[in-house]
């Protein structure tokens, strides 16, 4: 993988860090010191029911938290993003209050469905139910205009360019219980889920972050039991997990660390020494399939370790 993405997808990893006050050393601006504010639990314990959070926003941004939003352009900003991300069992919606754009002068406001960096895209185009085109949602289109729009899973983006100083948008942004969560990027590099994907033809990936160490506890797989005996090898299985590993976003572009295609009652434990690790569940749809995991970030000292087995190079790999 080269630098180039490698830098822009650790800034998203610091972001992430700094949300959850994890990053100690980094020093606070105003944004995050807002931000940081609203996710210790003392201050959202002592905020009034029908309070609704509201700031100002700069070129790029990433937000968690819902909330009433603003931008005002004070120079030409011709690069600017946001990106947002909920828990794993929620969805963003965002909805237009006021915009002032020229659309007309090349100014534009694109919502994508997931995350996009450098080309890489988080759902994959193989895991996402709509084609990338139809993942973009354009203000400036008049032929699909949507004040509401909502993601298809945890984490959506929102890229702008405004060339006229004191133009600007503002919305308001929500998040929505999702019964199924399917496609999710941790926000923290610990953690427990469980992934149902009941009767639907899909492939659903769990994104995380960072290096980590996955335990499996508990895997169904369609109408298979604890008394299969593991297969050698997955070749023709319609139903079956995937563990990923590498330093980019999209899981179709990441090394197959192993495949399972037979249910089991855990433990099963893998350690990815990579940027990045995907727990992906590829469902053929004529099934419930259901898994429960564990993930933890992996120490340094670990790192070190898997480092002397030639896990840079695995890491690397698919590149």
């Amino acid at each position: 993988m080269s630098s180039g993405f490698k830098v822009p997808l650790h800034i998203l990893l610091l972001w992430l860090l700094t949300l959850q006050g994890q990053a100690r050393y980094i020093e606070k601006n105003e944004i995050l010191e807002d931000t940081l504010g609203l996710l210790n639990s003392e201050l959202k314990r002592e905020l009034p029911q029908d309070y609704v959070y509201s700031r100002n926003l700069k070129c790029v941004n990433m937000l968690s938290v819902e909330g009433h939003f603003t931008f005002s352009a004070d120079q030409p900003q011709l690069h600017c993003g946001i990106f947002f991300i909920g828990n794993p069992n929620e969805v963003i919606s965002l909805e237009y209050d006021y915009v002032n754009i020229d659309c007309q002068g090349g100014d534009f406001l694109k919502v994508f469905d997931g995350w996009i960096l450098k080309g890489e895209k988080f759902p994959s185009t193989l895991d996402h139910p709509l084609p990338t085109s139809e993942r973009y949602v354009d203000f400036c289109d008049s032929n699909n205009i949507r004040t509401i729009i909502r993601s298809s899973q945890n984490v959506a983006m929102l890229f702008f360019r405004i060339h006229t100083p004191g133009n600007g948008f503002s919305f308001t942004v929500r998040k929505l219980i999702n019964p199924f969560p399917c496609n999710v990027i941790s926000q923290t590099p610990n953690g427990r889920f469980t992934m149902v994907v009941p009767h639907q033809k899909r492939n659903c990936s769990f994104s995380i972050i960072y290096p980590t160490e996955i335990m499996i506890s508990e895997l169904t797989l369609g109408h298979f039991n604890d008394l299969q005996i593991p297969a050698q090898s997955c070749g023709g299985a319609t139903d079956y997990v995937q563990l990923l590993g590498g330093n980019r976003l999209d899981p179709s572009r990441m090394h197959p660390v192993t495949d399972i295609c037979y249910s089991f009652s855990g433990p099963a434990q893998v350690k990815i020494g990579c940027d990045n690790t995907v727990v992906r569940v590829v469902s053929s749809g004529k099934y419930i399939n259901r898994l429960t995991f564990e993930y933890r970030q992996l120490g340094q000292h670990e790192l070190d370790k898997q480092n002397e087995n030639g896990v840079e190079d695995f890491c690397y790999a698919a590149d």
